[in-house]
């Protein structure tokens, strides 16, 4: 079981703007911050943090459940205004499996950032 997740990034101002964009329509918030380092979850307790620090993370892929894939379509659409670049338009990959509905964007520093709703099309509405 995974705790949590920590990227290094170059810019904390633009992965901030960015993460936090991304992640509020999945119920996350900024919930701490320190010198040089932000932490991001859906409670209390950050289980993403971004820290500024060399060297860098850059190719690492981090895929966030959602519920809905409306979620999914409201994530690409706020990473896409957050600063995040497309690397996959909200659809379905049924080359993963036939319900496995997903988007991704990279971050400021080119990690592979994803949502991902792999309910059947009738549980998963928008």
């Amino acid at each position: 079981m995974i705790d949590h997740i920590v990227l290094s990034v170059r810019d904390l101002v633009a992965s901030r703007r960015f993460y936090a964009a991304a992640l509020g329509p999945l119920g996350y918030t900024i919930v701490k911050e320190g010198k040089g380092l932000v932490g991001f979850g859906a409670g209390s307790k950050a289980d993403l943090w971004i820290w500024e620090r060399e060297p860098r993370t850059g190719d690492a892929h981090v895929a966030f459940r959602c519920a809905t894939r409306g979620m999914v379509d409201a994530f690409h659409a706020a990473a896409l205004a957050g600063g995040g670049r497309d690397h996959g338009a909200p659809g379905l990959r049924p080359v993963y499996h036939a319900d496995y509905y997903g988007a991704f964007l990279l971050d400021p520093d080119g990690n592979n950032i994803e949502a991902v709703c792999q309910e059947p099309a009738g549980r998963a509405s928008k």
